[in-house]
């Protein structure tokens, strides 16, 4: 039976969870991922972890935060004004907003702080931070 290997393109059904077990995504009710391997689309540690995986395998990787999304930079939190923000806007932590930076590409940021005057938002991946768990079945090597 062949083994995935680098470059390969495969299908994987998966569930992510956090270490306290809440589920972040899956696609279990869905059509499997589909992915070259090798083309950086995917966090390291996944790609790592569906190497060597034999079609109708199950198994569950960790991945530490350096293979996932890293650490939490606190470089990319930033004080907006109120004034800045739509008028009809009541801003609360957790609240996702998009801005666009420069060349016009879409920035997502979330609340992580509301003060008098202005709120803090964070422009970390949401996932910045965690190990993550991932329980993947292989479907397809094509």
């Amino acid at each position: 039976m062949s083994k995935v290997k680098e470059n390969d393109t495969v299908k994987v059904h998966y569930t992510g969870k956090l270490s306290n077990g809440q589920v972040f995504d899956s696609s279990l009710e869905r059509e499997p991922l589909e992915i070259t391997l090798g083309k950086g689309m995917l966090i390291p540690g996944f790609e790592k972890g569906i190497i060597a995986m034999e079609v109708n395998e199950k198994k569950t990787i960790n991945i530490p935060v350096e293979e996932a999304y890293g650490e939490v930079n606190k470089e990319l939190f930033y004080d907006v004004k109120k004034e800045q923000l739509p008028p009809d806007m009541t801003p609360e932590v957790g609240m996702g907003l998009a801005s666009k930076d420069e060349n016009g590409r879409e920035i997502q940021f979330r609340v992580a702080e509301v003060k008098e005057d202005h709120i803090v938002v964070d422009a970390n991946h949401p996932l910045a931070g965690h190990e993550l768990i991932f329980d993947l079945e292989l479907v397809e090597i094509k």
